[in-house]
């Protein structure tokens, strides 16, 4: 049955559920009895009037009331009553849009919280001019979805089907997406299933949402193949699907896929997949799933039809890894066997490093080899800056603390111009000072506290100064994190609207490139030195030389096929003209030139 503009809730474990609507300004609340069907629903009798705008909540077997699990507002916050919204009373115009497609997608990741003064998603629309500039093509929101406090990165939420009412609400939601599509922009949504946050779950009164044998990195898992799973999955998917469906999103980032636990005969992304087809193919607009998966395997793109899960694509980290390695020495933890131009080069040419290899930091083999004559590179989005790698860094330092313009240029340039599908994170196109530090606002101090010294406490092992890591609930740690917008005119700092220009000439050339399945991991080729440190990509059509060595190189010997000049970034960042030849590689610099 539909669970769309009606009430009721699936609460298998309950001997009684009401249905409390408050009246209105008398702040009255009448409770209606509710009727439990044989498939667990709970339903109030015909005569209880669903209608937008209506605050309402559960009480189970006497205590509550709670919110709704599939709440679609939760305006006094997660622990609050529940108010209807009607996704239909919003006038579209966007009859046109039929979505872009992933392999010629550049992505800009961002927080709506801190990409902005204001932190809204209307103030985010101001920007839309400024994403176009730099040739991107999709914008991928941090979850937006419901969490206690006023500001958070997103992945402690716990009403899924909501918008956080800081950021403006469901309406204001929709007033984005609609401007994206009129500026022609296509809209990623980061949605979060492997686990929820620690204050306003409400969902185990309701039934077995969780597998309490399991656990992950940041809490229980979901349950997804035990008692009750069936309607576990149902309430992810729909919930998908309301993205796609409701909102006019065009696609899904799915969080940590690695940390979902799940032993039915079709996995659940399967299912998903599937499901998000069947959308597309009714309605005739393109959708993505892009997973961001730890495992290395290319069993999340792969057809549903040779046992692979069908999504669109999926990150890959080990392209960051070997870029930050090489650019700034770090070889601590996860780093560990990235320390090499040959690391680079495998990425480049494999997509993984870790193929079925031996991985330091896990002490065991990882990741499975991908087909290189059948894997289309668009399928792995690659990122030199991301929320991750950024913010789970103690003091949540960008690259731009540690390396200067030329170093940037080249991480730019591999993620922009390489084989796979770039995904830049907010404020690295203009090489932003501001750093993205891990940030909460937890109102319950004992939780509050305990973040902050897990915080704390995580790194100092690791051999930080607890002083330097940043308290996540001091609001201050949230302000700093705003870009700031100010560095693109400021002409006491023009390293940053060169960096810029960088990205508006990478952008530009992104879309002169071959895209789609015609290109292979195959069709990829990189020779390196690792003593001198360079390395030359060729790709159909292009030819990057990058030059990590503080020594100039001689293009003719290292690189004899890089032909007519595109982008010499040593010239680029200085406001000189490109060469009319490309003789001279400077030190830390890199080169593009037609494939000869």
């Amino acid at each position: 049955m539909s669970h769309e503009n009606t009430f009721g809730v699936w609460a298998p474990r309950a001997e009684l559920v009401e249905l409390v609507i408050d009246s209105g300004a008398d702040g009255d609340r009448v409770a209606h009895p509710m009727v439990r069907g044989d498939d667990a629903w709970w339903l109030p009798s015909p005569d209880v009037t669903w209608a937008p705008g209506i605050d309402y909540g559960y009480v189970i077997d006497g205590e509550g009331p709670y919110p709704d699990p599939r709440s679609r507002r939760q305006p006094q916050g997660v622990h609050g009553l529940s108010r209807t919204d009607d996704p239909s009373s919003y006038s579209w115009n966007d009859d046109g849009w039929a979505g872009l497609p992933l392999d010629r997608a550049e992505i800009y990741e961002l927080h709506i919280g801190t990409f902005t003064p204001a932190g809204t998603l209307d103030a985010a629309l101001d920007r839309l001019d400024h994403l176009k500039s730099i040739g991107v093509t999709h914008v991928e929101l941090l979850p937006v979805n419901g969490f206690n406090g006023t500001h958070n990165w997103g992945y402690d939420g716990v009403a899924w089907f909501t918008v956080q009412e800081g950021y403006g609400g469901p309406d204001a939601y929709r007033r984005f997406v609609d401007a994206c599509h009129a500026a022609g922009l296509a809209v990623i949504q980061d949605v979060v299933y492997n686990h929820l946050g620690p204050s306003g779950n409400y969902l185990p009164i309701y039934g077995p949402y969780l597998n309490d044998a399991s656990s992950n990195t940041w809490g229980t898992s979901v349950n997804l193949s035990h008692e009750g799973s069936g309607e576990v999955r149902s309430f992810i998917i729909d919930n998908a699907l309301m993205w796609l469906r409701d909102y006019h999103v065009d696609g899904l980032r799915l969080d940590a896929v690695h940390a979902l636990v799940d032993d039915s005969p079709v996995h659940l992304l399967a299912e998903l997949g599937a499901a998000v087809d069947a959308l597309s193919e009714a309605d005739g607009v393109r959708r993505m799933l892009i997973a961001e998966s730890d495992l290395n395997d290319p069993v999340m793109f792969l057809p549903r039809d040779q046992n692979g899960y069908g999504l669109d694509g999926q990150w890959s980290d080990d392209f960051h890894h070997a870029v930050h390695v090489n650019l700034t020495g770090e070889t601590i933890g996860y780093y560990e066997d990235f320390d090499s131009v040959g690391a680079l080069a495998k990425v480049l040419t494999r997509g993984f490093f870790h193929d079925g290899t031996w991985s330091s930091f896990r002490e065991k083999t990882h990741g499975v080899e991908l087909d290189r004559a059948a894997t289309a590179p668009w399928r792995l989005v690659v990122a030199s800056h991301n929320h991750d790698q950024i913010g789970n860094r103690a003091v949540g330092d960008r690259l731009t603390a540690t390396l200067d313009n030329d170093s940037l240029a080249i991480a730019a340039t591999l993620t922009m111009l390489g084989p796979f599908t770039p995904m830049l994170f907010m404020g690295e196109e203009w090489a932003a000072s501001t750093p993205w530090q891990f940030f909460t606002s937890h109102p319950e101090p004992e939780l509050g506290e305990a973040t902050a010294k897990g915080r704390i406490g995580e790194f100092a092992k690791m051999g930080w100064d607890p002083a330097v890591v940043p308290d996540p609930q001091d609001p201050a740690t949230f302000q700093n994190s705003k870009l700031d917008w100010s560095e693109l005119t400021d002409p006491a700092h023009p390293e940053h609207a060169a960096m810029l220009e960088v990205y508006r000439t990478l952008g530009a050339l992104r879309r002169t490139l071959p895209a789609g399945d015609d290109v292979r991991l195959s069709d990829i080729a990189v020779s390196f030195d690792e003593d001198a440190r360079w390395l030359v990509l060729e790709r159909p059509a292009l030819v990057i030389l990058v030059n990590l060595s503080d020594a100039p190189l001689d293009v003719a010997t290292v690189a004899p096929r890089l032909g007519e000049p595109l982008f010499d970034s040593h010239a680029a960042l200085r406001g000189r003209p490109l060469p009319a030849e490309l003789t001279t590689s400077a030190a830390r610099s890199v080169l593009v030139g037609r494939l000869a």
